[in-house]
C-alpha cells in the first residue's frame, strides 16, 4: 500500500470495515483474555485498541480542523503523546471498543458525502520545525493504512499459531 494513493472508495471501505473486524476478531474472548499481552515488550489486545482509538483521535481531528477551516496550521500531535492524556489503556475493553465503532460512525458520515474537491483541502502540520501539507484524503488514508498491522496483530493475538 505504499508509493501508490489508494482509491478513495478503498479509504473508506478500509475504515469502514476495522471496527467490524476487531469485534468479530475478540467477540468469543472473555475481558481478562483482551489484556493479556503475548511477551511482555508487547501490547494486549486492549492496549491496540487504545492506540487505534488516539490515532482516530488525532488524525480524525486534523481532518475535521481542514474541512472548517481554510489551510489551518497544525502542531504535529504524536497519538503516543495524545493516548497518555486520556484513560483509554484504563478503559473496559467492550466500552472501549464501543467509543472507536462510534467514533468511526462519526467519521465515515463526514468523509462519505465529501465531493471530491474537499478531499484535497490543506492544512500545514508542523513536526520538529519542518511543516508537510497534509489533505483530507492524506490524512484519512494515513488512518486506515496504519490501522492494518493492527488490525492484523489483534488477529495474531487472539489466534496465535
Amino acid at each position: 500500500m505504499h508509493g501508490k494513493s489508494m482509491t478513495i472508495e478503498h479509504i473508506l471501505t478500509l475504515l469502514a470495515a476495522a471496527p467490524h473486524r476487531i469485534t468479530t476478531l475478540t467477540g468469543d474472548l472473555a475481558p481478562a483474555q483482551l489484556r493479556i499481552a503475548p511477551a511482555s515488550d508487547e501490547w494486549s489486545v486492549s492496549d491496540v485498541l487504545a492506540h487505534l482509538r488516539a490515532c482516530a483521535d488525532v488524525w480524525g481531528g486534523y481532518i475535521a480542523r481542514i474541512l472548517t477551516e481554510d489551510v489551518p496550521a497544525i502542531r504535529y500531535l504524536s497519538p503516543r503523546t495524545w493516548i497518555r492524556r486520556t484513560d483509554y489503556p484504563e478503559q473496559e475493553f467492550q466500552s472501549s471498543l464501543q467509543a472507536f465503532i462510534t467514533q468511526r460512525i462519526e467519521l465515515l458520515a463526514v468523509l462519505e458525502p465529501l465531493p471530491l474537491d474537499a478531499w484535497s483541502r490543506t492544512a500545514r502540520v508542523t513536526k520538529s520545525g519542518s511543516v508537510q501539507e497534509q489533505t483530507v484524503r492524506s490524512l484519512a488514508e494515513q488512518l486506515a493504512t496504519h490501522e492494518q498491522p493492527h488490525l492484523e496483530q489483534i488477529e495474531l493475538i487472539v489466534s496465535p499459531a
